[in-house]
């Protein structure tokens, strides 16, 4: 059959292998046994496994050098070594140089089986992490940002510099002008990239629990910590955190970032034990920093620990010759995540898009092409379904569209009620903050648009 797990077998003991053969075959193996390797070496040459089991003492030559030989065939093959009881120092040498595990003769065949399950497990867990890996930087590197602009080129020329270097960035620019779709771009073509990028939105979470996902705590800090957490700074050791709108953080807060910033450590929350993190910092915001420094919203000594680059964005309205290829790429995004049949847009409608000012930015084209897209009926986005306004008389939505369109307005005439207060619109609303909080991220709004 073929999703029949492949086990490759090589011991110059021909009673051994045929024992181990039988065993593997019962419990629903395709075993290929060998009790030379030259020939095993010429079937991997051709063939897929998805495991290796090789005695340690082979006709020829040792069955580490072997497992070596195979790793340049095929390196992600997981290979165990079968020792001799005195053997265990070459047993933990092959670990070093390579083996998934090993097993001391004589052994049992059920603990063969379960570790040549763990090391499928553990190669099919490798193979999902580089397809990730790939389809993130496929879709992140700075040759897939739409860019056709000369002011996003000169972005992108920028930041591909600053990628290589360990230096903190910031990241100038209004609301929907993909400060964090940079900011993923920058940490993927990093030295950094093969570890974690964590982001956090400094203006949607309240002061007591910023610090707490920032740095983490220990259990019984305070009512509700029923056991340790770890914080974005400890999970993203080695990586990449994105703070955007940084220019809302907390002064309290600020203190313990810089300190983070200039020595590399910070003290969780309840704790009196220091953490060491080696973290890159990528900060973005739609404020002027020097403003709210001279207004003492802003500490001094960070802005000047962040603002080491600065990245500036520019407004959609400012860079037209983008819109374009990015209606192309969201009708693409979106016909397919609908199932739908469109394919271009009627010059009338690309001229209304080109005309219009564009508040939101990308985000709000984005969402404008998502729009017209669920209203078509058509295989061509026309006029009619592109920016509509409220004169215009609103085609029929579906209860999940009119749902979310009445949920949006609610928060949003809820926050200019309570002047931004979340903790007061939660209680008019019914909910609880947490809830609020999340409804707010789905929606996009921030309480600070609505502040006096």
């Amino acid at each position: 059959m073929a999703n029949t797990p492949k086990i490759l077998v090589v011991d110059d003991d021909r009673n051994l292998l045929d024992l181990i053969g039988m065993r593997l075959e019962s419990s629903g193996y395709d075993v290929s046994p060998f009790d030379h390797e030259n020939r095993a070496k010429e079937v991997v040459d051709k063939e897929i496994f998805d495991a290796a089991v090789i005695d340690l003492q082979l006709v020829n030559q040792d069955g580490i050098s072997f497992m070596e030989e195979l790793h340049r065939i095929r390196p992600e093959l997981p290979v165990i070594i079968l020792t001799a009881h005195g053997s265990i120092e070459s047993a933990v040498e092959a670990m070093k140089r390579g083996a998934f595990t090993y097993l001391t003769k004589p052994f049992d065949s059920r603990e063969l089986i379960l570790q040549i399950e763990r090391a499928r497990e553990k190669n099919k867990l490798t193979g999902e992490i580089n397809r990730l890996k790939e389809l993130l930087e496929e879709r992140f590197t700075f040759a897939n940002i739409i860019a056709k602009s000369e002011k996003m080129r000169v972005v992108l020329e920028q930041v591909a510099r600053i990628a290589a270097t360990e230096s903190n960035v910031s990241i100038y620019g209004a609301s929907g002008t993909g400060k964090e779709l940079i900011a993923k771009a920058i940490h993927i073509s990093s030295p950094r990239k093969d570890f974690p990028f964590l982001a956090i939105n400094c203006a949607a979470i309240p002061e007591t629990l910023l610090e707490s996902e920032l740095f983490g705590y220990t259990k019984g800090a305070f009512t509700g910590a029923a056991k340790n957490s770890k914080g974005l700074f400890t999970r993203a050791d080695k990586g990449t955190i994105f703070l955007d709108e940084i220019g809302d953080m907390p002064l309290s807060i600020q203190a313990k970032l810089l300190r983070v910033l200039q020595e590399k450590t910070f003290v969780p929350l309840g704790s009196e034990k220091p953490v060491s993190v080696d973290v890159r910092i990528i900060v973005a915001t739609n404020k002027d920093l020097k403003e709210e420094v001279k207004k003492n919203h802003f500490r001094e000594d960070l802005f000047y620990r962040i603002h080491v680059i600065p990245v500036v964005l520019p407004l959609l309205k400012d860079r037209k010759e983008d819109i374009p290829p990015l209606v192309e790429h969201f009708i693409n995004k979106y016909s397919n995540l609908m199932g739908k049949k469109v394919k271009s847009i009627t010059p009338a409608a690309m001229q209304k898009l080109m005309l219009h000012d564009w508040p939101g930015n990308v985000r709000e084209l984005e969402n404008t092409i998502e729009y017209a897209i669920a209203m078509t009926d058509s295989n061509t986005l026309t006029d009619n379904v592109i920016l509509q306004t409220g004169n215009e008389q609103d085609p029929l939505l579906t209860l999940q569209e009119a749902r979310a369109r009445f949920e949006k307005k609610y928060l949003q005439n809820l926050l200019k009620i309570t002047s931004g207060n979340v903790s007061k619109a939660s209680e008019l609303a019914g909910k609880y903050r947490a809830d609020f909080y999340n409804l707010m991220k789905k929606y996009e709004i921030s309480p600070q648009d609505f502040k006096p």
